[in-house]
This record gives structure tokens, C-alpha cells and sequence, in this order.
């Protein structure tokens, strides 16, 4: 069969992630739907590569598969790097994104990092660790999503780093009880120490528990921290770009609200924010306007090597990159975020053996 012309292929390419990740992340792919074209593509295609290496090592059967699928990762972004990406839609969109928004190659590289820490089951002793990890899986997208959307600033790029970390924070309280069940532990180990937790007796048999909650709580507290130094970023973003994001965050921070909600039992529950609930947070974020102040200050000492890793890439952009288009029609696009969030509850509902 010929080959494509290299325009119709990466089309294919991106309607191949843009699929990926519609079945993949229903919260993630609807906020996209807020970001202006070119940006939301990009997005999907970046998300695509991060949620296929995520997968490649979830899916490994023992720690060496695990740490085969980092190294095989590894790889995979050196050959996207040297613009001879791998024979899959995800790593030909990836190459093409970091050629053309000059993404450091030592983003994905530190996601990778934070991933190979996932394979030996590495656990941290104090909240300073758990930022070491953080920065890497969730700061390194933030980081990078901001300069898809154009983003280059280190204090923007601070607080998008600080959304990412609140984003991982939210994830670990939510799934307390599902982590240790695969043998897992991300709580801090010296917060649980001084609860009065054994981390392997809470491994060998997870319980909810009053001191439990405790350690739970005050990670929500930390994550709400950051959610709230990553707001003023906001106004940073391009125009078009910043509902998608409030409103991203707000979807996460509602997670942590209903975990709080179950008493801080992430063991025995699993918070979900509901799809009414998502169509409110998403209208709030389209209709909130970003209030032009103070970003804030430096990044957080976990996160500094990624933006000083931007700094030192030159602003060189091997592909040209598209003008973003002007903003127009917010309420269109959250009524056909509504109407997208809509159709896949009732696909959920009424047809949960169809792709989703």
C-alpha cells in the first residue's frame, strides 16, 4: 500500500490520538474541547505519548518488565528527539509537537524518571520526596503544555508546574486505597509515622481509619495550596487558552471536595465528580475572567530544574508553528462541551460494553 502524502499522515496521526484519548480520559478530552484548534490537537497528541508510557509500564507483569518498558520509553523519545520517531500515531504526533513548540528534551525525561521511580516501587519519606515525584509525572506535562500554548515566562511556567503538582496530589488521596491493593504507597511515610501508621501493616491490609483520614486530609490541604498559587497563572495563558485550564483544575479540585465528602475514606470509596457536576465547573471556568496579578514567585525548589531546563533551549522551533486563532464564541463551546459530556454519560449509561 503507498505511503500517505506526509500531510495526510499526520492528520491520521492526530485524529488516531485525538481518539486514543476520547476513550482513554472523558474529563480530559472534554476540557480540551475549550482549548482554540491548534492548541487542543497538540494537547491530544502530547497527551496520547504521556498516557501510552504511563500504560507500557503500568501493563508490564513484574519490576523487570516494568524497568524494560523504561528503557524502551527512553528510547522511543531519543528517536523522537532525532526526528526518527517510532512507527506509531503517538510517538510520530510527539515528535512533531516538540519539534515545532521546542520542547527541552528533558521534560518527557524527567516523565519518564518519575515513571521508572513508579517500576521499584519507590516510596517517600517526606513531602519534599513526594514533590520530587510529582514534579516529575505531572509538572513535566504542565511545563509542557505551557509552551504548546505559548508559555515561556519561568514564573508561568512555575505555576503551571504547581497545577500539575495539585493535579498529583488530588490523584494519590483519591486512590489511597487502590494503590495499596497493588502494593503502592505514596503518603508521605513521615506524616504517616507520626499518625501512628505502619505503612506495611497498611499494605498487607487496607483499612480506613481515623488516622488514616488525618493524612489524607492534610495532603487535599497541600494539593488546595497549589491549586490556589497555580490560579494566578491564569492570566498568563494566551486568552483562549485559560478556561480550558481553570477549568481542568477545578474538575480535579472538586475530586478532592468529594473524598472530603466520604469522610477522607479513600479506601472504600473512590470519589468521582459527577457529569452535573462537571457541566457547572466547566460553565464557571468559561465565565470567570483571569484576574491580571502577581505570578507568584519562583517555582518550588522539586520543579526548578524544569523550567531552568526551558531557559537554557533556545527558542528555535524546527517547524513553524501555528498562530493561535482568536478567541470567539466562549458560550458555543461550553454548550458543545455540555452537549459532548452529555452523550458520553449516555453512552455510559446505556451501552457500557461500547467504546466509551
Amino acid at each position: 500500500m503507498p505511503a500517505l502524502p506526509p500531510e495526510f499522515a499526520a492528520a491520521a496521526d492526530r485524529t488516531a490520538c485525538r481518539v486514543a484519548i476520547r476513550a482513554g480520559s472523558k474529563s480530559f478530552f472534554a476540557a480540551g474541547q475549550l482549548l482554540p484548534a491548534e492548541v487542543r490537537e497538540a494537547a491530544y497528541g502530547l497527551y496520547a505519548f504521556c498516557r501510552l508510557s504511563d500504560d507500557l509500564v503500568d501493563d508490564a507483569a513484574d519490576p523487570a518488565g516494568r524497568r524494560d518498558a523504561v528503557a524502551r520509553l527512553e528510547a522511543r523519545i531519543g528517536r523522537a528527539y532525532a526526528g526518527r520517531p517510532a512507527d506509531a500515531p503517538a510517538d510520530r504526533a510527539f515528535s512533531e509537537i516538540v519539534a515545532t513548540y521546542a520542547i527541552p528534551e528533558a521534560l518527557p525525561r524527567a516523565l519518564i524518571e518519575g515513571f521508572a521511580w513508579d517500576a521499584e516501587g519507590r516510596r517517600y519519606a517526606d513531602l519534599g520526596a513526594l514533590h520530587a515525584y510529582a514534579a516529575r509525572v505531572a509538572g513535566s506535562v504542565g511545563a509542557m503544555m505551557a509552551l504548546i500554548m505559548g508559555t515561556r515566562e519561568p514564573d508561568a511556567l512555575a505555576r503551571a508546574c504547581d497545577l500539575g503538582a495539585a493535579m498529583q496530589f488530588t490523584n494519590i488521596a483519591r486512590d489511597v486505597g487502590e494503590d495499596a491493593r497493588m502494593g503502592r504507597l505514596y503518603l508521605p511515610l513521615d506524616w504517616m509515622d507520626a499518625a501512628g501508621l505502619d505503612p506495611e501493616a497498611f499494605l498487607a491490609d487496607p483499612r480506613p481509619s481515623p488516622a488514616l483520614a488525618k493524612v489524607v486530609a492534610r495532603l487535599l490541604a497541600e494539593a488546595d495550596v497549589l491549586y490556589a498559587r497555580a490560579e494566578a497563572g491564569i492570566a498568563a495563558l494566551p486568552r483562549g487558552c485559560r478556561s480550558s485550564i481553570r477549568a481542568a483544575g477545578l474538575i480535579y479540585s472538586e475530586i478532592g471536595r468529594v473524598v472530603a465528602a466520604h469522610d477522607y475514606d479513600s479506601v472504600q470509596h473512590r470519589a468521582r465528580v459527577g457529569t452535573a457536576r462537571k457541566l457547572v465547573l466547566i460553565a464557571r471556568a468559561a465565565r470567570t475572567p483571569a484576574v491580571a496579578a502577581g505570578l507568584g514567585g519562583p517555582s518550588l525548589p522539586e520543579a526548578a530544574f524544569l523550567i531552568e531546563a526551558v531557559a537554557r533551549e533556545p527558542l528555535v522551533p524546527t517547524r513553524r508553528r501555528p498562530a493561535l486563532r482568536p478567541w470567539w464564541d466562549v458560550g458555543g463551546r461550553v454548550v458543545h462541551v455540555l452537549d459532548l459530556i452529555e452523550r458520553m454519560r449516555e453512552r455510559e449509561t446505556f451501552g457500557r460494553s461500547a467504546p466509551s
